[in-house]
């Protein structure tokens, strides 16, 4: 995220500034090490072994939970009107390491269900009125929100000393 806590600029794109390679390493090593993944229908998961991993897409265009028509190893949930449990099911997956790759409504709905959150920031990169990473911020710290459900700030590290980027780990309390 930037340092004012967006996923994103005003127009939905993720800058270069947020764009570390440090980072994108280790989001792509957590991913191979998921069982399950889970974003929204405008997020993008587009690494080098994305089209074998078994996802749920959050979408509010469907009721229920169904097989998603463009992905084999896919699922569309509506976490209006059914569990995630459920889409689980489907995918076969009743256990295991989930990874919640976002968007803003994506990740408040596992607020009080995470068990960690990596939380990577790029101090140098700033996109005000852009995506925040929760609902509530700025007004709110991605910090505050997190602690606010639980989650407690177990280890930093340097990712990138260039960029700056820092690697922060919540696990619930």
């Amino acid at each position: 995220m930037s340092a004012d806590g967006m996923l994103a600029d005003a127009d939905g794109v993720q800058p270069p500034g947020l764009l570390i390679e440090a980072d994108q390493r280790f989001f792509e090593d957590k991913l191979d090490a998921a069982d399950l993944i889970v974003h929204g229908r405008n997020s993008v998961e587009d690494k080098r072994n994305s089209p074998s991993r078994k996802r749920i897409t959050a979408t509010r265009k469907i009721d229920g939970v169904e097989r998603d028509p463009s992905n084999p190893n896919g699922v569309l949930w509506n976490p209006q009107t059914s569990p995630f449990e459920q889409a689980a099911k489907l995918l076969g997956v009743e256990a295991g390491a989930v990874a919640v790759i976002g968007g803003t409504a994506v990740f408040d709905l596992f607020l009080d269900r995470y068990s960690t959150f990596w939380l990577s920031t790029a101090p140098l990169t700033r996109l005000p009125g852009g995506v925040p990473v929760f609902s509530g911020v700025p007004t709110a710290t991605p910090a505050d929100i997190l602690a606010r459900h639980g989650l407690v700030l177990t280890d930093t590290r340097l990712l990138d000393p260039t960029h700056e980027v820092r690697l922060e780990r919540w696990v619930r309390a």
